[in-house]
């Protein structure tokens, strides 16, 4: 079943702008130089486990659209076997794609088991499958991570549950994930905490809840360096969906959470476009205030649509919106261990197998045009000399008085009164830079 889910589709080639095949990359070219790295090593281009081989095809409104014939039936169940014919198509796609990584929940990729030994014993079985999977294919593990929202056991939160045995159950699911990441060669390890937050401040305690989330966090990180994982610890920052509030807010909010918590220089974050979107913030301005702060690590690359008022998780299609988040992701030396991931599914209509690859290809080559334009605007750097043009009044002796802390109120105004100083407005060109970004995009 695994050799003709996709036909006879062997590999996706780069055949150039001018090319009308539907199967071949027009814009990713993954030994292209791009600053001295190829694109592929620039790109670290990752298919998420979940939305490509677990989502179903339903919404709010309506049930599965989707026939995948790794999915759980009545007769069958959900299977170790199905687990398996799931992981020996999705490595064939990832081949076909010739994408470096993937990312996966230990939901999206064992069975369920009736019981916390037995979900770890399936872990554990599938994570030796994917081991001789990577061997014979040459994928990487991105990032693993727990689901901690989907089970009726986490409807209140799992570290943030009013329960202390939820938590320990969320705890040590997280320590067979972490395990098996490590084992998997995983270079991140990533929390998106899905129900931490509330749905009525009527029966919520923030303050325990944020400590309760700060004590599971900290048990992660000391965790990471027991094992010797070298991989970072990333959030995930999602404002609200499925509760009504979640605490990881947005950046800002996990910066603020990390420093209470002593975790600022342990943790980074991955960064979703669609949950900048939730948060009333734009994906460029998360991934720069990310970097502003010092702890970007990665990122989910989809799209919402700007109709709907939820997270629809569709492919990104719009080359301006992803060539500026990448300007800041290369303004700051690149990803890390961070990457791509593609944290994005079909639509419900998009039935058969071939939408998996369309929509893949699709994505990656937006994600190469907006490379190669990020890439231009900094070798071209005129916005990065408006910008030092526009501070540079701050480099003379006495603003930098200011800002160390020599001058104090009093002795700014003494400035201000005895040179008489009286600024006039210096225009931001905001429509002059929107130009020039349209000149390389």
């Amino acid at each position: 079943m695994s050799n003709s889910f996709f036909g006879n589709i062997e590999s996706i080639k780069y055949e150039g702008p001018e090319s009308r095949n539907p199967m071949a990359f027009r814009h990713y070219d993954p030994n292209a130089e791009v600053f001295g790295k190829t694109m592929e090593d620039h790109l670290r281009f990752a298919v998420c486990y979940w939305h490509s081989f677990g989502w179903p095809g339903n919404d709010p409104f309506g049930g599965q659209t989707f026939e995948r014939p790794w999915f759980a039936d009545q007769m069958h169940g959900d299977t170790m076997e199905a687990a398996k014919l799931k992981a020996d198509i999705a490595f064939q796609m990832f081949s076909i794609l010739n994408v470096p990584f993937y990312c996966f929940h230990d939901f999206d990729v064992r069975p369920e088991g009736k019981t916390f030994s037995e979900n770890t014993r399936n872990l554990e079985e599938i994570t030796e499958y994917f081991l001789k999977k990577q061997d014979e294919t040459g994928r990487k593990l991105l990032w693993g991570t727990a689901n901690l929202f989907t089970h009726r056991r986490y409807m209140s939160g799992a570290a943030t549950n009013p329960d202390p045995e939820v938590f320990a159950f969320a705890a040590a699911t997280v320590k067979t994930c972490m395990d098996s990441t490590h084992k998997l060669g995983g270079q991140n390890y990533v929390l998106w905490g899905g129900r931490e937050g509330y749905e009525t401040l009527l029966n919520t305690d923030l303050s325990r809840e944020d400590k309760q989330m700060g004590r599971f966090l900290n048990l992660v990180v000391d965790y990471k360096h027991k094992i010797g994982f070298g991989g970072s610890i990333l959030i995930e920052p999602k404002p609200q969906e499925p509760t009504k509030h979640q605490y990881d807010y947005d950046v800002a909010s996990v910066y603020g959470f990390l420093k209470r918590h002593g975790l600022e220089n342990e943790v980074k974050v991955n960064i979703e476009q669609g949950h900048a979107i939730l948060a009333g913030h734009s994906f460029e301005h998360e991934i720069a205030l990310a970097n502003s702060l010092g702890i970007f690590g990665s990122i989910d690359m989809n799209r919402n649509d700007y109709q709907s008022g939820w997270d629809t998780d569709q492919f990104p299609n719009n080359a301006q919106e992803v060539a500026l988040s990448y300007f800041h992701i290369l303004s700051n030396g690149g990803f890390q261990s961070g990457g791509t991931n593609f944290d994005a599914k079909l639509r419900r209509q998009s039935l058969d197998p071939e939408d998996l690859l369309l929509a893949h290809i699709g994505a990656m080559d937006i994600c190469a045009r907006a490379l190669r334009a990020a890439a231009s605007m900094i070798e071209d750097g005129e916005l990065a000399g408006f910008i030092e043009a526009r501070y540079s009044g701050w480099n003379d002796p006495i603003s930098r008085s200011i800002l160390s802390g020599d001058m104090g109120l009093s002795e700014i105004y003494e400035n201000v009164k005895n040179q008489d100083i009286n600024p006039k407005p210096k225009s931001g060109k905001q429509e002059y830079l929107e130009n020039v970004v349209n000149r390389f995009v």
